[in-house]
């Protein structure tokens, strides 16, 4: 089963957007997981190759779904992680990129508003 449980945050301030969004998708998919399993169970006791072969390829389905969220739930903390600790790092750094991006950014959409008549 689809574990949504996350790691406590290390202080005592709201989990962050990131954090939420995991936990959300994670219910979500733990949802799904669980309609799939009733949906086994409702049909265990139909009869035929067909309905037998499709209830096997959904439990293949799930134990492989379960195994790439996993990966991808573990990418992606190990991601935020190293990106918190080279932002904690290098924080002026961290500060000249986000503005540089945002400046960018900006000037990119006041570009393409000047060509759109905008």
């Amino acid at each position: 089963m689809i574990s949504t449980e996350t790691n406590p945050p290390e202080s005592t301030e709201r989990p962050n957007t990131m954090d939420r969004t995991t936990q959300d998708i994670g219910q979500d998919l733990g949802r799904l997981a669980e309609d799939a399993r009733a949906l086994i169970a409702a049909t265990a006791d139909v009869a035929g190759d067909r309905v037998s072969e499709a209830r096997k390829r959904l439990a293949k389905a799930l134990e492989n779904g379960e195994v790439i969220y996993q990966r991808a739930r573990d990418r992606a903390i190990a991601g935020a992680k190293v990106t918190d600790a080279a932002i904690h790092q290098h924080p002026y750094q961290a500060i000249l990129v986000g503005v540089g991006v945002g400046a960018l950014v900006g000037y990119l959409m006041a570009r393409r508003s000047d060509r759109n008549g905008g």
